[in-house]
């Protein structure tokens, strides 16, 4: 008996897994389609590129652990809202909110909740805009809701993202003071040029519809 529910355990563990995965290549064909309408229509490409993961059977474990929850199938569903990620990269702050109301507006998609980093940036200086999400997955006999945790950031941003979580893990979250103390120096600067990139933008977009 115990050996046949751990092998049901594991056909709905491989179950849930690919239901997330195919949650994932549906958002991102959504964001594809977005992006293409948005060109078609404003002539103007507010997304530089997409990443996408699926968490291992270990992250989610070790998350589950970690906030005192057991490794059960369902508890996976419940607490665990990162299973699917897609990160998207833009070019200007500006590009946040636009791509944030597309991908809410869409009726198919339910924000269940929304955290901007941009607003109120973690201590560490961390800036990004993220939304966990519900979305359809139709599978060949049934649909479930899947939820895809959405973060939006610009490049520069993203740079900076992918040094500070090479740290992160290099030091297992205790890395000496000056470099979180240089990090977070660099974070402001990152703000700075964003401010700089955005402004600079705008004042050529200005240029041009003042010389048409």
């Amino acid at each position: 008996m115990k050996k046949d529910k751990l092998k049901d355990d594991a056909e709905t563990w491989e179950i849930l897994m690919l239901q997330y995965s195919s949650a994932l290549k549906e958002m991102n064909t959504k964001l594809e389609i977005l992006n293409d309408g948005f060109i078609h229509m404003h002539h103007y490409n507010p997304i530089e590129h997409i990443k996408s993961r699926l968490k291992t059977p270990e992250s989610i474990v070790k998350k589950l652990r970690k906030g005192g929850h057991e490794a059960t199938v369902e508890n996976m569903s419940e607490y665990v809202n990162d299973i699917a990620g897609v990160r998207i990269i833009c070019s200007f702050t500006s590009d946040i909110p636009v791509l944030a109301e597309m991908i809410a507006s869409q009726s198919d998609i339910e924000v269940i909740s929304v955290k901007d980093y941009f607003k109120k940036p973690k201590k560490n200086g961390y800036k990004s805009y993220h939304m966990i999400v519900s979305i359809p997955v139709f599978l060949s006999d049934r649909q479930m809701r899947t939820k895809v945790e959405i973060q939006i950031r610009t490049i520069a941003m993203d740079f900076w993202a992918s040094l500070e979580h090479k740290i992160y893990y290099k030091f297992e979250g205790s890395a000496p003071t000056h470099i979180y103390e240089e990090l977070k120096e660099c974070a402001q600067m990152v703000s700075e040029l964003d401010e700089r990139m955005l402004s600079l933008n705008n004042t050529i977009k200005d240029i041009v519809k003042n010389s048409e």
